[in-house]
C-alpha cells in the first residue's frame, strides 16, 4: 500500500507539470483528487488494513494529499501570472485616456421633498422637533382623543410591539401618524413654565408605520410632516393663510387652494387641502382623476382635549394642526403611479432624481 502511494504521488506530480492551461489542470484536479480518484480509494480501504498498518499508511496518505494540493495551488497560481504576462505583453494600455466616471450619490426623492417641505416652513419660522418612532398606546391614541374602542381607531391598522409584561389598554406601538409627537411636544414646552406656557410653532417630519395590504396607493411604512401651532388668540384663519402660502411657496405663486370639512379626532373643526392640480392645470387629467385639484394635507384647529393633555388650556390657548405625506406630494408633483417604487431600492426609479 505504500509502494502504491509512492507511485501516485510521483505519476501525479509529473502528469501536473505537462499540465499547460485550465481545463487540463481541472481535470488533473479530477484525476487525482476528485472522489474517484486513486488516492481518494485507498482512504476508503483504511478499513481493511491491519492495526498496525493503519496509522502507517493513514499518515503517508494524508502526507501524498498535502503534497498533491500544494502542487496544484503552485501550479494555478503560476500559470495565472503566466496568462497575466502574456495579457499585458499582447495588450497595448493607453493610459492617456480618461478614467471611468464614478456615478455619484444622490438624496432619496422623498427626502428632497421633505427637505423642500423643512426649508419652506422653516423660513416661515417653524422649529423642527423629533418624536420618537416607537410609542405607547396613551400617547398615539388616547391623548389625542382616540378612546379605547373608539371607532376611529380603525382608519389606521397599527404594529403593536411585545412587551414584557402585561400593559392593558396602553400597549407598546410603532406610532400610525406623526400626530403622537404634538402631545410630547406640548408637554416640553408647558415644562418650562406650566402656568403660562410658550407658544408652539413646529413641525414634526419622521417615519409612521400601519398594517396596511400594501398596494400602488398604500405602503406599510411612509414619511409624514406635522404642523403644530399653539398659542393665544390663534384662529381659522390663521390656519388658512399659513398652509395657504407653504402650498404657494412650494407650488408656485399662482397655484390655488380649496378646504373641504372632514373629521379627525384630535382636531375641530377639521379640513382637508386640495391645490389645484399642476399637471393639468385645474383642467381635468388622470393624475386628478378629472376632479382639477389634487388633496395634499388634511388640517384643523386642535382639540380642547388635545390641548389639555399637552398641558394648555384651552379656555386661554389655542391651536392650528396639520399633516401631509412626503411622498404623496413627490408622487403628485412627478406623476408617479406607485408608491411602493419609493421602498423598493431600484435604481432604474431611484436615478431618476
Amino acid at each position: 500500500m505504500l509502494e502504491k502511494l509512492n507511485e501516485i504521488e510521483s505519476t501525479a506530480l509529473a502528469s501536473l507539470e505537462r499540465v499547460q492551461d485550465e481545463d487540463s489542470l481541472q481535470q488533473w484536479k479530477i484525476a487525482y483528487l476528485g472522489r474517484s480518484a486513486p488516492l481518494m480509494q485507498i482512504f476508503d480501504q483504511m478499513g481493511k488494513l491491519t492495526k498496525e498498518e493503519r496509522p502507517l499508511v493513514g499518515r503517508r496518505a494524508n502526507e501524498v494529499k498535502r503534497a498533491l494540493e500544494a502542487a496544484l495551488a503552485e501550479r494555478s497560481e503560476n500559470m495565472h501570472r503566466l496568462a497575466l504576462q502574456r495579457s499585458l505583453q499582447a495588450e497595448k494600455l493607453d493610459v492617456t485616456l480618461p478614467g471611468r466616471p464614478q456615478t455619484l450619490g444622490r438624496l432619496h426623492p422623498a427626502t428632497r421633498t421633505l427637505n423642500e417641505i423643512t426649508r419652506v416652513f422653516g423660513d416661515m419660522g417653524f422649529q423642527v422637533y423629533r418624536s420618537p418612532e416607537v410609542e405607547t398606546d396613551e400617547i398615539n391614541f388616547q391623548l389625542l382623543n382616540f378612546a379605547v374602542g373608539h371607532p376611529a381607531r380603525e382608519m389606521q391598522d397599527t404594529y403593536f410591539v411585545e412587551s414584557s409584561r402585561e400593559r392593558g389598554d396602553n400597549p407598546i406601538v410603532m406610532r400610525t401618524h406623526t400626530s403622537p409627537g404634538q402631545i410630547r411636544a406640548m408637554r416640553e414646552y408647558a415644562a418650562e413654565n406650566p402656568d403660562n406656557p410658550p407658544p408652539v410653532r413646529i413641525i414634526l417630519p419622521g417615519m409612521c408605520f400601519r398594517y396596511e395590504q400594501v398596494t400602488v396607493r398604500h405602503e406599510m411604512q411612509f414619511n409624514q410632516v406635522e404642523v403644530l401651532a399653539v398659542g393665544k388668540n390663534i384662529t381659522f384663519g390663521d390656519l388658512k393663510g399659513t398652509i395657504s402660502e407653504f402650498a404657494r411657496r412650494l407650488f408656485g405663486q399662482q397655484v390655488r387652494t380649496r378646504f373641504r370639512a372632514s373629521y379627525f379626532p384630535f382636531t375641530e373643526p377639521s379640513a382637508e387641502m386640495d391645490v389645484e392640480c399642476f399637471v393639468c392645470g385645474g383642467a381635468g387629467c388622470g393624475v386628478c382623476k378629472g376632479s382639477g385639484w389634487l388633496e395634499i394635507m388634511g388640517c384643523g384647529m386642535v382639540h380642547p382635549v388635545v390641548l389639555r393633555n399637552g398641558g394648555y388650556d384651552p379656555a386661554r390657548y389655542s391651536g392650528f394642526a396639520a399633516g401631509m405625506g412626503p411622498e404623496r406630494v413627490t408622487m403628485l408633483r412627478h406623476r408617479i403611479e406607485d408608491i411602493r417604487s419609493f421602498w423598493a431600492n431600484d435604481l432604474r426609479f431611484l436615478e431618476q432624481f
